[in-house]
C-alpha cells in the first residue's frame, strides 16, 4: 500500500469505525487490507476472494455489512452496472470528480476525467442556482468490440 491515498483512505476507514464504537476486528482488517491495496475496480465476491486469502475466517456477511460502511464514509463508489450487478471504486477518495464508462455488454469499467465536463457541470450548476459538492456521471454503453463483434470478448463465460 504504497500509494498516499490508499493510506488517507486506510486512515480515514480506521478513524470511522473508531467513531462508531466499532472494533477493527481482523476480518474486518483484511476487507480494509484487500480494499485499499488494489486501484482496481471489484465486485463483492472478488472483495471477499481476496480478503479470505488474507485470512480465511472472513465471512461473506461481513464483506456485505462492510461496502455500506466504507461507502457512507465516501472512501468507496458503489457502480450499477445494471442488470441487478454491481461493482466498487475503491479510487473515489483520492479522485472524486472521474467518472466511468461501463461496456453494457461485459461490465467492463474504464475510468475517465475531462476538464470540460467538469467546467460544463459547474456552468449547468450555477446557471441552476447551485453549487457542485459531488460529482457522479456514468455513462453506458457497447464497447468497440462488442459493436463490431456482436459480442464482447471480455464478457463473463456463464458457466
Amino acid at each position: 500500500m504504497a500509494d498516499p491515498n490508499q493510506r488517507n483512505a486506510r486512515e480515514t476507514f480506521l478513524a470511522s469505525l473508531s467513531q462508531r464504537h466499532w472494533r477493527l476486528t481482523a476480518q474486518r482488517r483484511a476487507i480494509v487490507d484487500a480494499v485499499f491495496s488494489t486501484s482496481e475496480h471489484f465486485t463483492a465476491e472478488q472483495l471477499l476472494a481476496w480478503a479470505r486469502q488474507r485470512d480465511r475466517s472472513v465471512s461473506r456477511a461481513t464483506v456485505y455489512r462492510t461496502l455500506p460502511f466504507l461507502i457512507g464514509t465516501g472512501l468507496l463508489r458503489e457502480i450499477d452496472l445494471g442488470k441487478d450487478r454491481k461493482c466498487y471504486d475503491p479510487n473515489y477518495a483520492g479522485h472524486p470528480n472521474h467518472s466511468h464508462i461501463v461496456c453494457q455488454d461485459c461490465g467492463r469499467v474504464i475510468e475517465f476525467e475531462d476538464e470540460d465536463m467538469l467546467r460544463l457541470g459547474e456552468t449547468i450548476s450555477a446557471r441552476l442556482g447551485f453549487k457542485v459538492v459531488a460529482w457522479r456521471l456514468q455513462i453506458t454503453g457497447a464497447c468497440e468490440l462488442a459493436r463490431r463483434g456482436g459480442t464482447c470478448p471480455h464478457r463473463p463465460r456463464q458457466g
